[in-house]
Formats: structure tokens, C-alpha cells, sequence
């Protein structure tokens, strides 16, 4: 595929389309499509090329993690027959899924199991993480004393704001807050350890959570991809550094070495940078799965 194909704009006849930064949104009335394109953010700009495959590579993961975990999903298929005819194009095939409507929970689930990010900035500043008091003197990526459940915000453009979880509690009701509070930790727990056997460290993830007609709440969205989550190759990490990940840092990383003011429309990747970081969602995928991605 071609750097000027990458971007991959789904365009479906018919059916309300909801774009977010990497995802497409079709609503078919009781259930949903979601289609997730080769788009790639950062700086809360999508960027002009998208980064081949990765959209397949995604939903590949996801769906992966949804069978190992075994956790109860909006999952239903990813036939685009059963979709509809719009659906059945060769575009759309590997990155497309049907899935059940919630009525989404309007919070981030955040589970961390090492001091990075946002979590570190915060804690350099106060010892804390999203208000919850550490011990003093742990160093950049430091495993914590035990993993933190950290909500925040879901905010539609600009960046999510980690809030309390008594902040959460107002807004969603506290049996409810509890509840995703036991299911993100548990989800994180097994998605670590499993992780660990095949090298990496998950250091913290992002989940998402949406109810069904009946009360149910299920999970939703990606789940425990390069975009969501924060892997480390376990062979190379040392505390007291931010360790290299399998995500898109490493265009966060080029950006920044530019005279991009993050204002203005962002600049064009080389393509060595676009090359580089596919290469490792590539590897995430190879690690975690054991396989290799073959693009249809």
C-alpha cells in the first residue's frame, strides 16, 4: 500500500457517519459499524499520511485480546456481508467490525501499573497520581507500589482530563464507578500477566465501557492496542528512563524536532518515519499474538 493510500476515509452511502480521529462510526439503527482507518494523531492534530495497515492491525489486536480475555464485548462480526452491500469493499476488509449499540459511559478507565506519562509528570510535581498519594522518590517508569485505577475525561477534541474517582462517581453514580473500577483492574491484571510471557510490559491501558438496553455494561471500542495501551520491550526496560514503545511516540518524538507550533496543520512524514513507526505496531502485533500480520 502506498503512503497516499494510508489515510483510508471510509465512504459509506446511506447510513449517519460519526468521524473521530481514527475511527468511522456507522449507525445502522440497533447496532453499529466501526471502521478503524490508517489515520494517526498526536498533538491532537491528525496528520496529513496515515501509517499503512494500521487500521487492520488494530482491529486485528483487538479482536485478539477480546478472545483471550474472554471479557464480555459489543463484538458481533466482522463479515461485511453482514453489514450490508455498502459495506462489501475491499477498503474496508480486516478493519471493519459490527457491533452491538451502548449508551457509552463518558469516562477513560485508565489502569497503570508503572509511573509514565501524565502519571509521572504529576507525580514530579506532587507525589501524587491523579490525586493519589505515592512514596516519595520513584524514578520515571518505576513499577508502582500497586496498579492505580486513574479515570479521566473523555473529551471530545483536546486532550482527556484525569479526574477522582470520586469526581467519577458524581457523574456516573458510585455502583457504577466501582464496578468498572473492579472490571478495568481485573482486565489489566490478565492482559499483564499475559503480556509478561511474551516480553512485554504493559504499563498502564485505556478502556472504554458502554451500557446496554438492560443495565449491562460491557466493554467497547479498541481494547489493549499500541493507541490504548503503553507496551515496553521487557528486554530493554530499565527504571529511571521513559523506555521505547510499540506506539506512535516515535512520531511524537520526530515532531519535536521540528519547527511544527503544534497550531497549524502538521508537516508531512518522511517516509522513513512512517516506514518505522509501522514496523512497530508490526512487532507489538508479532509479540503478542506469536504470528505475523499479513495484510489482506
Amino acid at each position: 500500500m502506498s503512503v497516499s493510500q494510508a489515510l483510508i476515509r471510509s465512504e459509506v452511502n446511506g447510513y449517519p457517519c460519526r468521524r473521530g480521529k481514527v475511527r468511522d462510526v456507522y449507525d445502522l439503527g440497533d447496532r453499529l459499524v466501526i471502521v478503524t482507518t490508517d489515520r494517526i494523531s498526536a498533538f491532537d492534530w491528525v496528520l496529513p499520511q496515515g501509517i499503512p495497515d494500521k487500521g487492520k492491525i488494530l482491529t486485528a489486536l483487538t479482536l485478539f485480546w477480546m478472545e483471550k480475555l474472554g471479557v464480555e464485548n459489543h463484538m458481533i462480526s466482522t463479515r461485511l456481508e453482514e453489514m450490508g452491500p455498502a459495506f462489501v469493499q475491499d477498503a474496508l476488509e480486516g478493519r471493519t467490525c459490527l457491533v452491538k449499540k451502548t449508551e457509552v459511559i463518558p469516562v477513560e478507565c485508565v489502569a497503570r501499573g508503572f509511573l509514565a506519562g501524565s502519571g509521572w509528570k504529576e507525580y514530579q510535581a506532587s507525589n501524587t497520581v491523579c490525586a493519589i498519594p505515592l512514596p516519595k522518590g520513584l524514578r520515571q517508569s518505576e513499577r508502582l507500589p500497586e496498579v492505580l485505577f486513574t479515570p479521566a475525561t473523555k473529551a471530545e477534541t483536546g486532550h482527556d482530563e484525569n479526574i477522582s474517582f470520586e469526581l467519577m462517581a458524581k457523574q456516573v453514580g458510585l455502583k457504577t464507578a466501582v464496578e468498572l473500577q473492579k472490571r478495568t483492574l481485573e482486565v489489566y491484571g490478565k492482559a499483564a500477566a499475559f503480556a509478561e510471557t511474551k516480553g512485554i510490559i504493559l504499563a498502564d491501558t485505556k478502556l472504554e465501557w458502554g451500557c446496554l438496553p438492560g443495565g449491562k455494561i460491557i466493554l467497547i471500542d479498541e481494547a489493549l492496542t499500541p493507541d490504548s495501551s503503553r507496551f515496553w520491550d521487557a528486554g530493554s526496560y530499565s527504571p529511571g528512563i521513559s523506555p521505547p514503545s510499540f506506539d506512535k511516540q516515535f512520531i511524537r518524538d520526530w515532531l519535536e524536532t521540528t519547527s511544527w507550533d503544534k497550531n497549524s496543520p502538521p508537516p508531512e512524514m518522511p517516509f522513513a518515519i512512517i516506514e518505522q513507526t509501522r514496523q512497530r505496531y508490526l512487532e507489538a502485533y508479532r509479540l503478542l499474538t506469536g504470528k505475523n500480520f499479513q495484510s489482506a
